[in-house]
């Protein structure tokens, strides 16, 4: 996992207030939202991480297409992140 991807690991726990320990061994191309993904993400906390990173990070998330693409993983979100800024 490099940097930008636990930066976006460590902003998705505080956004949607998961709480505990993480795993050690949280796989940067898991599904990130729905109930396969290690961190129960659901579809609100989709639009919470989706408005967080649009004011972080600059970048611009515009359509619910775009979005499903982009938050497919946590891999797929910080490539979309640095391929934007």
């Amino acid at each position: 996992m490099d940097e930008l991807e636990k930066e976006l690991l460590e902003m998705i726990c505080e956004v949607c207030k998961i709480k505990g320990p993480l795993p050690d061994d949280i796989s940067t191309t898991a599904p990130l939202i729905g109930p396969e993904s290690p961190l129960d993400i659901d579809s609100l906390d989709a639009v919470e991480i989706v408005f967080t990173v649009q004011n972080r990070y600059k970048v611009r998330i515009d359509s619910e297409e775009t979005s499903r693409k982009v938050l497919v993983s946590l891999k797929s979100l910080a490539d979309f992140v640095r391929e934007n800024r």
